[in-house]
């Protein structure tokens, strides 16, 4: 067919002058964590809000000019209106944590790099947790005034839509967005042109438009490759998140990675600090490593020491297959160009993303390349960070697994974002409205004890039924859509009791998930949810990935069971989950289930949204569970056990799970004094909110990576970019000489009191004998590593303590020495290591040197 040139045009709602504010409120994703703002688009148009996924910008497009104009006369409106208003202005420009606490580093500019965010259902370009988590992230970013920035994807058909078929399995739809009811700034020059950049394809590349959401204070910048300057395959790069094959996974990261920082770099927002949020976005890296060589005439080295020193890493996966990789022909397709024209050949990219160096078999990881050019990287819950420290142990082979450079910053959630309206009145009433700006204040949430009970209660009565209609009017749609006949889409409006203990499980569905666990002994369970004086319900929702199949499995068997006769009134399955079934979910439910196969959830984040609201966790302890849990605030299912046995660990959870059910947890819901109220039920949720909330919220944890990761980033990239990237290159050739000279570094005796007998507050004297070769002695640190020896005559858990150099050298070596205090009784062991050291190297283990003896 021939192609006809097509002009374009754009039509946008005529608003009153004195309506103007909607305009500038519904561009700044602020209002979608502001209960009046949000309270002021819904009073607009009630019916039509709700069903245009609660977008404002689709809401004006679709609202009527007579609307406009009743309510450009309407005084109660427009109070409202100004009032939103001014509060956005006032947060704009209210003084922050960040220049309080850290006056002197106003060059601060961080990057925050993300395969995808959510910040609201209305904006779908997220699939789960880790979007959700990255749009939080930016919230709390924007409330604390972080200098930051979001970069990301613009897709175009964003994550997949969910439909169920008669048989309860997943089936998925990709319906376009419209760009021009999203509430999307194109980047543009001075002359008003779209600000386009590019990034490297195989004999080609491809165009880019930047656009631009703003998050409070923190602008998000999202890439579209779906312009028509590009080839119509590379046009649909940008198509879906998680979408393709592998082809189409390394040419997001390109576009992410590369395209992110020529993007940022166009608009005058170049980074000081990069935060990469999963291996997705390691490409960036490698773009700000070429940008310096070929600004400042550097090598490929020095270039990578400066951009090591401002750069963070997350991750999030607890297992080796979860993480991206790229066979290295296919490495070699898409960047040997890129690569070459910096000076790199095969061997060093191999390096930069193999953990064994001689493996020719080994594939690129990007979460190799993100940990080796990273200064700090993190996993997101201690347990996580336990887990990722074994599991990356290779890269630094000489090192205990306890002691390999990866911390852990446990996640958080937005409170604000994820707070009923209702329960955040009651906080205001009670707690003062200072929770607001300081969410994590421990003495702030302890004034939840002087919540009445009984308010606390219909509160959260109120929250569940809201719960339950949801989830009629949602059974119903999906009813008819299925074409079901009208006697069973009437039977929806008589499903679950909104009196009734209410459980919900909501999240991604994967097999380690275990989304059917509870069905397991399915006579036991069919006896709890019928019980007539205990009944128990479960609302179920969540995606499984396209590709699988176990985690559409277990969709299809929980869809299976929910309409059985026994179980239709009890369990019900919500299709097409997002931010909004979320959102009622975990405001509604009384508790929230998590069963995952430990230690395979690396944090989770849905069960502390619960809890904001109210509501109790019962879960496996796994990621956050296990530093959230004190016997009080909830329930654990186990004891933190292992299993090598998946089957029999099924049967043991899902036992101890029905236990917890029918012999402490409905009994508590259902034990009610002579007012109608679980007086004990009560008691545990208000020990849930002041335990929890205060430190499970982003608000904590962004401070918590501006402490740990990015002040003291910007400061080291600082000074090793100082007087033309001096100290770049200094390090850069001391690496060099360390490494070709350690294998002269040697051990060659200890003298130390072995198999003496020591009393409680003695000193342990320890000498080292250490032949350095050509190694200067404060281009090393002598440690000694000692603590309580295990059963198996191990140390572990080792503290190391530095020894100091004697005056006196004798050639090549040096006497070291120094001692450590006996504070306990016990037998303890000892061993002494020789570690580089240089005082901009982020850390001793940096450089994976170590001589042990």
């Amino acid at each position: 067919m021939m192609s006809r040139p097509i002009r374009t045009f754009t039509v946008l709602p005529k608003l009153p002058d004195r309506l103007r504010p909607l305009h500038t409120i519904a561009y700044n994703l602020w209002w979608c964590w502001n209960a009046e703002a949000v309270a002021l688009f819904r009073r607009i148009n009630p019916d039509l809000f709700e069903a245009l996924d609660h977008s404002p910008i689709r809401l004006l497009g679709a609202t009527g000019q007579n609307r406009f104009e009743e309510l450009a006369d309407d005084e109660g409106f427009l109070a409202h209106m100004d009032r939103v208003d001014q509060s956005l202005d006032h947060y704009l420009k209210a003084p922050t944590w960040f220049t309080a606490t850290y006056r002197s580093d106003t060059d601060t500019q961080v990057a925050y790099f993300s395969a995808e965010f959510g910040i609201h259902e209305s904006i779908p370009v997220y699939s789960g947790g880790l979007g959700v988590l990255a749009g939080d992230h930016l919230k709390s970013a924007s409330d604390l005034g972080i200098p930051l920035v979001g970069v990301s994807l613009m897709y175009r058909e964003g994550y997949f839509r969910q439909y169920l078929n008669v048989d309860g399995w997943q089936q998925e739809r990709y319906p376009e967005n419209d760009f021009f009811t999203l509430p999307l700034i194109p980047e543009t020059d001075a002359s008003g042109v779209p600000v386009l950049v590019s990034a490297p394809l195989p004999g080609r590349d491809v165009q880019l438009r930047i656009w631009r959401i703003q998050v409070g204070r923190v602008p998000l910048y999202l890439l579209d490759a779906n312009i028509p300057q590009n080839l119509p395959e590379d046009r649909a790069i940008t198509s879906q998140l998680y979408g393709g094959d592998q082809h189409t996974r390394i040419q997001q990261e390109i576009i992410l990675g590369i395209g992110g920082i020529r993007a940022l770099r166009a608009i005058g927002k170049m980074p000081t600090v990069c935060h990469m949020n999963e291996g997705h976005a390691a490409f960036t890296g490698l773009e700000r490593i070429r940008l310096l060589m070929e600004e400042h005439k550097l090598d490929f080295a020095s270039a990578l020491e400066a951009v090591k020193a401002g750069t963070c890493f997350t991750t999030h996966t607890p297992v080796p297959a979860g993480n991206d990789a790229f066979p290295m022909s296919m490495m070699e397709q898409y960047l040997g160009d890129y690569v070459n024209r910096m000076g790199i050949d095969r061997t060093t990219l191999a390096s930069l993303g193999r953990q064994h160096l001689t493996n020719e078999q080994e594939p690129f990881g990007m979460t190799v390349l993100a940990l080796k050019l990273a200064n700090v990287s993190n996993g997101v819950s201690k347990l996580h960070g336990s887990v990722s420290r074994k599991m990356w142990k290779d890269l630094w082979p000489e090192l205990p697994a306890g002691e390999v450079p990866i911390t852990s910053i446990t996640n958080g959630v937005h409170t604000q974002s994820w707070l009923s309206p209702e329960i955040a009145q009651l906080y205001d009433r009670y707690l003062g409205i200072q929770w607001e700006e300081r969410p994590t204040d421990f003495a702030i949430w302890k004034r939840v004890d002087q919540i009445p009970d009984a308010e606390l209660w219909r509160t959260h009565e109120r929250c569940r039924e809201r719960l339950v209609a949801l989830a009629r009017n949602r059974l119903k749609a999906q009813l008819k859509r299925r074409g079901s006949p009208p006697s069973e889409v009437a039977e929806a409006d008589e499903i679950l009791d909104p009196d009734a203990l209410t459980i919900g499980f909501a999240r991604r569905f994967a097999t380690y998930k275990r989304g059917d666990l509870v069905f397991r002994n399915i006579e036991r369970i069919m006896t709890l949810l019928n019980s007539k004086e205990k009944p128990i319900q479960f609302i179920f929702s969540g995606k499984a990935h396209p590709k699988d199949q176990g985690g559409k499995e277990l969709i299809a068997r929980v869809v299976q069971i929910a309409r059985k006769p026994e179980f239709r009134r009890h369990v019900v399955f919500l299709e097409d989950y997002d931010m909004n079934i979320c959102r009622h979910l975990i405001q509604g439910v009384d508790v929230w289930l998590n069963n995952p196969r430990r230690p395979l959830e690396a944090s989770g984040t849905s069960g502390m949204k619960v809890v904001t609201n109210g509501g109790l966790n019962l879960s496996i302890l796994d990621g956050w569970w296990c530093e959230g849990y004190d016997g009080d605030n909830g329930w654990a299912i186990g004891a933190g056990e292992e299993y090598a046995d998946l089957t029999y660990q099924d049967e043991v959870e899902s036992r101890a799970l029905l236990d917890l059910l029918q012999q402490d947890i409905a009994p508590m819901f259902y034990k009610r004094g002579s007012d109608g109220l679980p007086r004990d039920w009560i008691r545990r949720m208000k020990r849930s909110i002041m335990t929890l909330v205060p430190i499970f919220n982003t608000n904590r944890m962004v401070e918590e990576y501006t402490t740990r990761c990015y002040v003291p980033s910007q400061r080291r990239a600082a000074k090793l970019r100082t007087d033309h990237l001096k100290a770049a290159k200094e390090l850069a050739s001391w690496r060099r000489r360390i490494a070709k000279d350690w294998p002269q570094v040697k051990i060659e005796g200890v003298e130390a009191p072995v198999g003496d007998m020591l009393s409680v507050g003695a000193e342990f004297p320890v000498k080292v004998k250490v032949n350095l070769g050509s190694i200067a002695p404060e281009d090393v640190e002598v440690q000694l590593c000692h603590g309580v020896l295990d059963a198996m005559g191990e140390i572990a858990d080792p503290s190391a303590t530095p020894l100091f150099p004697d005056s006196q050298r004798n050639g090549s070596t040096v006497l070291f020495g120094g001692s450590v205090p006996c504070h306990a009784s016990g037998q303890f062991g000892f061993t002494v290591r020789v570690l580089p050291k240089h005082p901009n190297l982020p850390h001793l283990f940096e450089p994976g040197l170590v001589t042990w003896g």
